[in-house]
């Protein structure tokens, strides 16, 4: 989306009446999937829809009585969304509910997403209340087990059987991002016999402080004494007069933990002035993992901010950890290297690099982005040494389908062929799709504005499918023209791969027009509305983005005014036509304005023309240094996968009997304006 962050970015239904363009489209999905339901078997007949959106707001008013006359008339009528509507009934009184009401649902319902739902929203019930008993037999047919905070109960119930989950336990709860009551009483119960350590606690709050929760923080530091607890609260409400006290001193390891923190705290406001803190005095009085871990912690601050002394914090940081390995988080790991990636000027720091990808976790550390830059290290530091093990890794992630599989091909001088096309679809395989029940509720529910909850629906019914039943499911969404689900459910094959269901191009001549008007790469365009919006044609962000290429209301005034489009009314947006004017105009002074980079202009497009004007001052860099630099994750993800969605259009479209590869659409490098001498364009871009 057009400036747009990570949080704004959540895809809710627009609730208007759909346009004139829009309406045959949407009429005719009604009418397909109703003939699809009537055939599907009995029972299974099309919903007028009063009731599923009466039960809804019913819900929302916590109207238990008119839940339960709904939930009963719609088991009564067969009605095909009654799972859902008896749901909501049982979920409103979920405090007063007994286990027999639960069985019971999960009897009528068994199989479906609301059976599952539920059984996760009463198993947290069950922790709240202590009923450890049923909350063992329940969790044993527990499917999605997704809730970290179930997972936290269930390893609680597991413990005071008597079972020694302390490696778990701590996983869990390290890994535990909001406070919660589960994986606090399990780290209530693991602390107190002692196989939780205060070391554990203290790593936890490092943790959480690190990445703003100090929720969480102030949460973890009451298993601990009540100096901790106090001292906490002071330095994370006024870390500088906590540092200043005159008798402040890190007497104990208490009292260093918490000057480490309050350095982080002050940090966040005035990175120089816990440097020079640490520097001064507090560098020679904590222990030198705390020391490191604070300079690690001011590389990172410094990394995001794509400050050149990044690396070289970082650097103290480790020498002052010593041989032993720190226990830092993955992000600060990841940020350690990608400031070594951008230092002496663009030149690399490899063994930085490579030091930081040893230290991440398995997972992080098996990553392709990771795997990628270990491979480049590697053949920087020693290419004849290292040589074989590079080309080793690098073969091993090389794919035509993703970001570094690709430059992986690129760096090996391979063209890999994009995968073939699967045998087409039996008239059973079809079939099936269209019978399964989840399948269907989950298309009713999004053909009903209720998005979120089709979108759980049909993901859960997802679960435990085969390629071929995978590739039913998606194409039983293209015919739809549900086009994110039916991109969702292909993208989950492993073997067998339809990329004109992974990459699909609706809306083609509308599109193919817009782009030879403006001059773009249609490529280009339609590997951005992939990721915008998955070709939610009513997509709307919570900030209030709107259509296929999710334009803000601002930006889309502007971007008219500039095409000179008098009668322009926001309310427009809504419309495919008038979206996508909008979207690929503003596209194009975009990549004008960056001098044509389109790993430059998509970070304009989602994050404002701004930010990366400021990302590209400093040293010229390699352009895929330039993008695993961008400080906004969503940023950084979004350019990547625009550009990768962006290759894999062009060679479906077709025309150029020779296309571009990722790295010639990334370019060489990227740096400051002054290095080739062109003037900004669009200086007023919003």
């Amino acid at each position: 989306m057009a400036e747009q962050t990570e949080k704004q970015k959540k895809l809710t239904p627009v609730y208007a009446a759909p346009s004139p363009t829009a309406r045959p489209a949407r009429w005719t999905r009604a009418l397909s999937l109703a003939l699809a339901l009537a055939v599907a078997g009995p029972g299974l007949a099309w919903s007028k829809g009063e009731a599923i959106h009466e039960a809804q707001a019913a819900f929302k008013a916590r109207d238990t009585k008119r839940l339960a006359a709904l939930a009963s008339a719609a088991i009564d009528t067969q009605d095909p969304l009654a799972p859902w509507i008896h749901y909501w009934a049982l979920n409103s009184r979920l405090g007063q509910a007994q286990q027999s009401e639960l069985d019971a649902f999960y009897a009528r319902w068994r199989g479906s997403y609301v059976e599952d739902r539920l059984r996760n929203d009463w198993l947290l019930e069950l922790g709240h209340r202590r009923d450890w008993g049923n909350f063992a037999r329940d969790y044993k047919q527990f499917r999605m087990r997704d809730d970290r905070d179930v997972t936290c109960y269930a390893l609680l119930t597991e413990a005071l059987d008597g079972q020694d989950v302390r490696s778990a336990a701590r996983a869990a709860w390290l890994g535990q991002r909001e406070a919660d009551t589960g994986c606090n009483l399990l780290a209530e119960h693991q602390h107190k016999a002692g196989r939780l350590s205060d070391a554990d606690v203290w790593l936890k709050i490092r943790f959480a402080v690190e990445n703003g929760r100090l929720r969480t923080a102030r949460q973890a530091v009451m298993l601990l004494s009540r100096e901790a607890e106090r001292g906490l609260g002071e330095v994370l409400d006024k870390p500088d007069r906590f540092l200043k006290a005159k008798t402040r001193k890190a007497s104990n390891r208490t009292q260093a933990e918490l000057i480490g923190v309050a350095l982080l705290r002050v940090a966040a406001g005035d990175h120089d002035s816990a440097a020079s803190q640490l520097r001064a005095r507090w560098q020679s009085e904590l222990p030198p993992d705390l020391a490191a871990w604070v300079w690690a912690q001011l590389g990172r601050q410094a990394a995001m901010r794509l400050h050149p002394e990044a690396s070289e914090l970082y650097d103290k940081a480790l020498i002052l950890q010593g041989r032993a390995a720190p226990e830092w988080s993955d992000d600060t790991l990841a940020w350690a290297a990608r400031a070594a990636l951008r230092a002496n000027a663009g030149g690399g720091h490899w063994p930085l690099v490579l030091r930081a990808i040893e230290l991440m976790s398995d997972s992080a550390r098996q990553d392709a982005t990771w795997q990628y830059w270990r491979a480049r290290a590697l053949m920087a530091t020693s290419a004849q040494r290292h040589g074989a093990e590079a080309q080793r890794i690098l073969q091993g992630i090389a794919s035509p389908l993703s970001f570094y599989g690709k430059l992986a091909a690129d760096d090996l001088g391979q063209t890999p062929a994009l995968p073939p096309m699967p045998a087409p679809l039996s008239s059973a395989e079809r079939a099936a799709a269209s019978a399964n029940p989840g399948l269907q509720r989950g298309l009713m529910m999004i053909d009903k504005g209720m998005r979120s909850e089709g979108v759980r629906e049909w993901n859960f019914s997802l679960r435990g499918m085969s390629d071929r039943e995978l590739l039913a499911a998606a194409q039983l969404a293209c015919d739809r023209e549900v086009w994110d689900r039916c991109i969702s459910a292909s993208e989950r094959t492993r073997q067998e791969i339809d990329l004109t269901q992974r990459f699909p191009t609706p809306h083609r001549e509308a599109v193919l027009a817009q782009a030879r008007e403006y001059g773009l790469d249609a490529a280009y365009v339609y590997g951005l509305i992939r990721q915008e919006s998955r070709f939610v044609s009513d997509a709307r962000s919570s900030v209030g983005a709107s259509g296929l290429m999710q334009v803000m209301p601002a930006t889309a005034k502007w971007t008219a005014k500039k095409a000179g489009i008098t009668d322009f009314q926001t309310s427009q947006l809504h419309d495919r036509d008038v979206n996508l004017r909008i979207g690929t105009r503003y596209l194009k002074l975009v990549l004008d304005d960056f001098e044509g980079s389109m790993a430059m202009a998509a970070a304009a497009y989602n994050a404002g023309p701004g930010r990366p004007r400021r990302w590209r001052d400093g040293p010229a860099l390699d352009a895929a240094v330039w993008a695993e630099n961008i400080p906004f994750s969503e940023t950084r993800d979004y350019v990547k996968r625009v550009l990768s969605n962006t290759t894999i259009y062009a060679q479906l479209l077709g025309g150029a009997a020779q296309q571009p590869g990722l790295r010639q659409r990334l370019g060489a490098r990227i740096g400051p304006r002054a290095a080739s001498g062109a003037p900004a364009i669009n200086t007023e871009l919003p």
